[in-house]
């Protein structure tokens, strides 16, 4: 087989069970509306990009090696012409997830949004058939232009230069308000694919035996009664009522929360479903949600049997437990700052911790709660952290990594929270309880962390992708433990890199969607990931202070850093222990303190 035969068949998408893009959508014709999903999963559209002079979509997907070269002469144009035409990729890959889309803006630093076409809508109202495909619609909606950005590229052959710039040329016309000259040309590239239902046979798929314990595996946890989710799945009746809704959120993989691009890194606390399970829950959902006979198809519980009780601690039972002094009240609607408490224990001598865990009485309540310690000569703050809240999360618990690792309470030490409240639509009152579990046995490392914190930066308005890092060096051979972003409202993406003195570097995490209810601690197993002494670690962040952020709070003021949700915050944490500490410690494990 020729190479251009290999490379034709690498580029062209088919699958079974579908249909390929074929809609005939003549030029002049008025969009009334284009609906899509963007990078925080929520349902956008035409009304959500203003009115600029015109609007640009290209449909793009992963994989496509056309919409790979030609993404870079789209950043150019958008450089050029952003600030009068809106730019909008429309990623119609059906294998490509939403976290997926979000890295590949990231990959190719691409200043304008980055959507995803779930089910084909946009394909069908505006007549396109392969990526990278361009239209073009006027200030009044009107479809002005659809075709290539040039005839460089083509399958099979690349001319040494473009014979003509048919995008530009259309760009510049629609924008000196004359009539496009070539207003459609002919597109190379990957044939669309839409996404079809696919039929599947009732009862092929059934609650007991293939959907409960994927419910029990990754969802209960949260999902039950007495928890901050707003409603249980540890039964037929409940996951059935909710069917449609896990179909949708499971499918996009909203569900469980996890933004870890799996490129990058494996992480020990990894609650996503693989591909098959979230076909099979979807399948379920499609096929009827039948349930199965109970008793002859149900598989044996090995998850559930694991679960705390709810209310109790995650992390086995505390040596102590702390609360505060008062309840806080919460009101019900608007803005809370954030609430800053100390809590009443005095750590009256040096002390080893192996767990600790942040419970609230009231979780609905609690977006998230950060837990620091302070002594008479050291303010409690983002240098001296130790763990945080946040719904869906994990309690710290070193026994997860090494049973020789702690963490040192200095003495006369105190313990402070920073809260984090949102309403409920009623009045609330909460009260936030630690509990601490001393070490048992030998401490013979230090957990250690450092933390890209960086101040002085000025997020410009409108900007829809500001970069902002921060680095450290590691002094000594390290094993990384775990990495955290915290971000706020306008925060978009974080990726940690590790630049090794031999001049490699690695991405240890990338987080391209990040969440501001989700902000999830990410896990490596002890000894997958060591690098050498002189590691610069960096952390990269981007922030998105443009109109289309559905959650910023202004776009035309100048950002800068803050505490409150209102300003930004950029914390990339990242904790490792020193291969060659032996510290041969032995701790009371009714104290915690060294023997």
């Amino acid at each position: 087989m020729s190479k251009y035969a290999l490379f034709l068949i690498a580029t062209l998408s088919f699958t079974t069970n579908a249909r390929t893009a074929e809609f005939d959508v003549p030029i002049g014709t008025v969009i009334a509306n284009l609906e899509f999903k963007d990078i925080r999963y929520l349902p956008r559209s035409l009304t959500d990009l203003g009115k600029p002079d015109a609007y640009l979509f290209v449909f793009t997907r992963t994989t496509c090696p056309l919409v790979r070269r030609y993404l870079p002469r789209l950043n150019k144009l958008h450089s050029k012409y952003g600030q009068r035409v809106q730019f909008v990729a429309i990623n119609v890959g059906p294998e490509d997830t939403i976290r997926d889309v979000a890295s590949h803006a990231i990959e190719y630093e691409a200043l304008f949004p980055f959507v995803k076409d779930m089910s084909g809508g946009c394909v069908r109202t505006l007549g396109v058939s392969r990526t990278p495909e361009v239209v073009i619609l006027d200030k009044n909606h009107t479809l002005v232009y659809r075709g290539r950005v040039d005839d460089q590229y083509r399958i099979g052959g690349t001319l040494p230069k473009p014979r003509r710039h048919d995008l530009e040329e259309a760009i510049k016309e629609i924008l000196a308000g004359k009539k496009i000259t070539v207003c459609q040309t002919v597109v190379d590239g990957c044939k669309i694919t839409l996404p079809e239902k696919e039929k599947i046979p009732v009862g092929s798929v059934t609650f007991h035996r293939d959907v409960a314990p994927l419910m029990r595996q990754h969802c209960v946890t949260c999902h039950r009664p007495g928890t901050a989710a707003p409603f249980s799945l540890d039964n037929y009746r409940q996951v059935r009522s909710q069917g449609e809704m896990i179909a949708e959120v499971v499918g996009e993989g909203r569900m469980p929360p996890w933004f870890a691009n799996p490129r990058h890194g494996t992480f020990q606390n990894d609650r996503s479903l693989t591909e098959k399970e979230r076909d099979t829950i979807v399948a379920w959902v499609r096929s009827g949600m039948v349930e199965g006979d109970p008793v002859a198809e149900a598989v044996r519980d090995t998850q559930s049997s694991n679960l705390p009780p709810v209310g109790k601690w995650t992390i086995a039972k505390p040596d102590v437990v702390t609360r505060m002094l008062f309840s806080h009240n919460i009101p019900a609607d608007g803005f809370v700052p954030y609430r800053y408490v100390a809590l009443p224990y005095v750590f009256l001598r040096e002390t080893w911790v192996e767990a600790f865990e942040i419970v609230p009485d009231n979780r609905t309540v609690v977006h998230h709660a950060n837990l620091a310690y302070g002594t008479p000569k050291i303010q409690p703050g983002p240098s001296t952290f130790i763990t945080g809240y946040v719904p869906g999360g994990q309690a710290m618990d070193l026994t997860h990594f090494h049973n020789d690792v702690a963490f040192r309470i200095p003495a006369l030490a105190v313990l402070g929270l920073q809260i984090h409240y949102v309403t409920t639509g009623k009045p609330e009152r909460c009260n936030i309880s630690v509990g601490i579990r001393y070490k048992r046995g030998t401490v013979r490392k230090q957990l250690y962390f450092n933390l890209a914190d960086p101040h002085f930066f000025q997020i410009p308005p409108h900007h829809p992708a500001y970069p902002i890092s921060d680095s450290f060096t590691l002094k000594r051979d390290a094993s990384i433990l775990g990495l955290f972003a915290h971000m706020h409202l306008r925060g978009k993406d974080m990726t940690f890199f590790a630049h090794r003195p031999d001049g490699t570097t690695e991405t240890l995490l990338e987080i391209p969607n990040f969440n501001f209810d989700w902000q999830i601690g990410y896990e490596i197993k002890p000894g997958k990931k060591q690098l050498p002494g002189g590691t610069r670690i960096e952390a990269i962040a981007h922030y998105d202070n443009s109109r289309f952020n559905p959650y910023n709070p202004d776009p035309e003021e100048t950002v800068r850093y803050g505490v409150q949700t209102v300003d930004e915050m950029m914390n990339g944490y990242v904790f490792f222990t020193y291969d060659d500490e032996d510290l041969n410690l032995p701790v009371d494990p009714k104290t915690g303190a060294v023997r």
